[in-house]
């Protein structure tokens, strides 16, 4: 099979890249034109991979890119993420992440056989927004609360639409909070890791909020079952755990596993300088049922929070300094 990933060089597209590698399939990644690029996210795998310079945000360029490739499958991965950043830069989310998946999308229209591809897109569980505290199924409405939230919702629903109007086939997948970074502690668990380790203070803002943490290889084998059955097709799936902790359980459970001092643990405030995001607009509660892709993909996570936090703690521990 010949994939193209767009955000190969981010958290999942790089672990993607590599599964995909593995099991044999021909790898292109789009990747924008930057001084400086930083390749080690997929330093194993670059001598079996092609990149092909592109821009999702520019329709010529992303058509340009996705016709030097050809692919059988697009990965759309490419996005603008951090949430509190997008209170601050709302418009370019939207241009990154809605009309860069329009972009891709439309651009797979014009391949020659062009009912023969497919599309698999990231959405997120952030569109889910403000709901009921029981897991959230893909029959909820959508209801962002954040610029993010809603350029990735946006994306979501263009993309259901076209799979109807205009016969694309593809599938929309809503993931859980991944976690399992090497090369990026902005995010919680590796944050809360990396700081601890160098016995530092630790913020949580929103100590009593509950998420829903999968590591990252179960994320990647949501992805890989959904590119590789027929099944998926014109679906949108959670991927996810189903079990909900809160932001403090977690910092306590980190803690205890490095022997950190849970005095240093900062309840109800930010790190200084973290971006601003209205209260209002924080979701308490973001916990996926994933009953339908277990069904459908017979996938199911295999690494519980614990044995997850184990091996991050690991790989930060022996890393060099």
């Amino acid at each position: 099979m010949k994939v193209l990933i767009t955000g190969i060089l981010g958290f999942i597209g790089s672990h993607l890249a590599e599964k995909l590698v593995n099991n044999g399939d021909e790898v292109y990644g789009i990747v924008r034109r930057v001084a400086n690029r930083n390749l080690d996210a997929v330093g194993k795998i670059l001598k079996d991979i092609t990149l092909i310079t592109g821009d999702i945000t520019d329709y010529a360029s992303t058509r340009n890119a996705i016709k030097t490739a050809n692919p059988d499958v697009v990965i759309h991965l490419a996005a603008l993420s951090p949430v509190r950043d997008s209170f601050e830069r709302p418009f370019e989310y939207q241009q990154a992440n809605l009309i860069g998946t329009m972009n891709v999308a439309h651009a797979m229209l014009e391949l020659p056989d062009a009912q023969t591809r497919r599309i698999l897109a990231a959405s997120t569980a952030e569109v889910y927004g403000l709901q009921e505290n029981q897991p959230l199924k893909e029959s909820l409405p959508l209801k962002p609360s954040s610029p993010y939230a809603v350029s990735k919702a946006a994306g979501d629903l263009y993309l259901q639409m076209m799979f109807y109007t205009y016969e694309l086939h593809g599938t929309v997948m809503r993931p859980a909070n991944s976690y399992g970074r090497k090369f990026d502690n902005s995010f919680l668990i590796e944050y809360l890791v990396t700081q601890m380790l160098k016995g530092e203070n630790v913020y949580i803002g929103a100590p009593d909020s509950i998420r829903d943490y999968m590591y990252v290889d179960d994320h990647i084998n949501a992805y890989f079952l959904a590119i590789k059955s027929t099944k998926a097709d014109g679906q949108v799936f959670n991927a996810g755990t189903g079990i909900g902790v809160t932001n403090r359980e977690l910092a306590q459970m980190i803690a205890d596993k490095i022997g950190y001092d849970r005095k240093k643990i900062k309840l109800g405030s930010y790190p200084p300088g973290y971006p601003f995001r209205p209260v209002i607009s924080d979701q308490p509660y973001i916990v996926l049922d994933a009953a339908k892709i277990k069904r459908a993909l017979n996938w199911s996570p295999h690494v519980n929070l614990s044995e997850g936090l184990d091996k991050v703690i690991t790989y930060f521990r022996e890393k060099p300094k």
